[in-house]
């Protein structure tokens, strides 16, 4: 029976290090912002491409959200997931301001998110 117990105290704590769905969805929504905003529009500061900025915001946190009410996050999973945007935005050349607000947004509300649970 104590190897039952212990194998199952194992496969718990390799799940919580599994982040293969978080880091592809990571990558979705990098590409949902690229598709959105491309890099070179990201600095722009005329109201067209805020309000498109805003709107792409909010499509990517209620993804986020979705996605957390459907996938037990725990504090590492959180963690790559908001690392693993980052720097997808940084590679794909978007402007480090605009990459750390989204990626903050996206760890708040990733992390209020789950501690309603």
């Amino acid at each position: 029976m104590k190897s039952h117990r212990s194998s199952g105290s194992l496969g718990f704590m390799l799940d919580w290090f599994k982040t293969t769905d978080v880091e592809k969805f990571a990558e979705q929504l990098v590409a949902e912002v690229l598709r959105r905003v491309p890099p070179s529009a990201a600095a722009a500061q005329s109201k067209k491409t805020q309000g498109k900025q805003g709107r792409t915001r909010e499509i990517v946190l209620a993804e986020v959200n979705r996605f957390a009410q459907d996938h037990s996050l725990n504090v590492y999973k959180k963690a790559k997931l908001a690392n693993r945007f980052k720097w997808g935005l940084l590679e794909a050349g978007y402007p480090r301001q605009f990459v750390d607000e989204l990626a903050y947004d996206l760890a708040a509300s990733v992390a209020v998110k789950t501690q309603k649970k």
